[in-house]
């Protein structure tokens, strides 16, 4: 099994994600990860979506989703070609006072920023790359982590190309 970044160009339509997600589903594809958004403009939206699967089936994958109305471009991103990143927030206890400078000394290695500190707990807010963020969950396991949330990956590629240069 290979992993896959999918950039997707779309029109900002109801139900386009939808469509494009089940597409994933019917090719029996598990999206990893998965960010949407409005573009620099209104009419577009972009889908990123990391999944893992042979090199058969993502070709087959990219075809039928260019057969979607709404789908403009479908790239797929090189990790060495494209500007990656994912926020985490992350809810730590912080009731033990012999913790509180191990994990903010974490915090300060690996740039977090705190975005709330009381005396029961700290959430922290750490933007990177996916390996940078699982380093970072992985060592806050010794620590009682409460809750935690994280985005999908979002790229961009490198250079002056954009994914609009692909629209006929």
């Amino acid at each position: 099994m290979n992993r896959y970044t999918f950039a997707i160009l779309v029109h900002n339509r109801f139900g386009v994600l939808n469509r494009v997600t089940s597409m994933f589903r019917r090719r029996r594809f598990n999206i990893d990860s998965l960010t949407v958004s409005e573009t620099e403009t209104a009419d577009y939206s972009r889908i990123t979506a990391v999944f893992d699967g042979d090199d058969a089936s993502k070709q087959q994958l990219m075809q039928q989703l260019y057969k979607l109305p709404d789908v403009l471009v479908v790239r797929e991103l090189d990790r060495e070609a494209t500007v990656n990143s994912e926020l985490l927030l992350i809810k730590l206890a912080n009731h033990e006072r012999e913790k509180r400078n191990d994990i903010l000394d974490a915090a300060g290695a690996f740039e977090a920023k705190i975005m709330e500190y009381s005396r029961d707990a700290i959430i922290l807010q750490l933007v990177g790359d996916t390996q940078l963020i699982d380093n970072f969950i992985d060592l806050m396991r010794d620590y009682e982590i409460l809750e935690s949330c994280r985005t999908g990956v979002i790229s961009l590629s490198r250079g002056v190309s954009t994914m609009k240069d692909g629209i006929a």
